[in-house]
């Protein structure tokens, strides 16, 4: 990373309203030392399958390896793999390999261990700041700005206003808005649920972490981003068969970001998610995280399992 601080003005959009530290922060994130490069991690939200958010064991693991390398290096590559089923009953053991320390690369490698076996996997490096005129990225895509679009809540709200709703989508959505999930999110084309229609696999939202991080570490931004790429970041692979299937498993296999630029997980950022892929009962996702200012703050991938049955149309006659 170019900073050892995340960027106050350049990205814009402004601090969120209030002051209250932002869970991720304080709780999620926030691992207890056990012993050297040993740290426990608990859980603040789970989703409605029971498992653990993988978003959170990638954060969690990301903070203890950062909590090995020396102020002036930022982590800029992580590779991780999901082994077992998290247990969201047991808080996660950390354990850190110092594998190497170099004089511009340093490498971590982490291991989350629950009931004594491993359940993930991630190997993270870090990079001393260099300076470099070889510089190029894709353009962000134009997009409507966050304040113009509904957040999540808001736009469950219509959902369920919607008096021609089908039950099966009034149920899910009301376990979704019950759910204290410690991110904001904004979708850029939300879709009409009276107009359920296949999709291409790409989509787009504003996301940002809900309280105030502040300007700080760059690495605990990174960690942020790193829980919040993981959020709805393999459902792009099913939109184009969402309404011809149900899914009867889903669960990540592996994830990889790569950072790029500094950045402010509690400011609005872009999420730009495609599928080029799906086939063999995986899926195969590509993501960007985009400042507002057009910079290309991270870039993200992930292969799953997905595993789906037919719905049965009914007969007509």
């Amino acid at each position: 990373m170019s900073s050892s601080q995340a960027p106050e003005d350049q990205q814009g959009g402004g601090d969120p309203p209030g002051d209250l530290r932002s869970v991720l922060v304080t709780s999620v994130l926030n691992l207890e030392p056990l012993d050297e490069d040993l740290f426990r991690g608990r859980h603040y939200w789970v989703p409605t399958t029971q498992r653990l958010f993988g978003g959170q064991i990638v954060g969690q693991a990301l903070v203890a390896a950062a909590k090995s390398v020396s102020e002036d290096v930022h982590v800029h590559s992580l590779h991780c793999y999901f082994v077992r089923t998290g247990d969201p009953k047991v808080p996660v053991l950390y354990q850190v390999e110092r594998t190497r320390t170099g004089t511009s690369f340093s490498v971590r490698s982490v291991k989350a261990v629950q009931h004594g076996q491993p359940i993930f996997i991630c190997q993270a490096s870090f990079q001393q700041a260099q300076p470099s005129p070889l510089q190029h990225q894709f353009s962000m895509p134009a997009v409507p700005p966050p304040e113009e679009l509904l957040d999540h809540e808001a736009l469950i709200d219509q959902y369920l206003r919607d008096p021609n709703l089908q039950e099966m989508y009034r149920v899910g959505l009301n376990r979704i808005a019950a759910k204290e999930v410690p991110i904001e999110i904004k979708l850029v084309n939300p879709p009409i649920l009276s107009q359920l229609q296949s999709k291409e696999p790409k989509q787009m939202f504003w996301v940002r972490a809900r309280g105030h991080i502040g300007q700080g570490d760059m690495k605990m931004h990174c960690c942020v981003a790193a829980y919040i790429s993981d959020y709805a970041f393999l459902g792009t692979a099913l939109l184009p068969h969402q309404w011809q299937c149900n899914v009867h498993f889903m669960v990540s296999l592996d994830h990889s970001m790569w950072f790029h630029n500094p950045f402010r997980a509690d400011h609005w950022m872009l999420y730009e998610c495609e599928s080029p892929w799906a086939g063999g009962s995986r899926g195969l996702v590509q993501g960007r995280l985009w400042r507002r200012d057009g910079i290309l703050a991270v870039s993200c991938a992930q292969e799953g399992v997905i595993r789906v049955k037919s719905r049965v149309s009914e007969s007509k006659l």
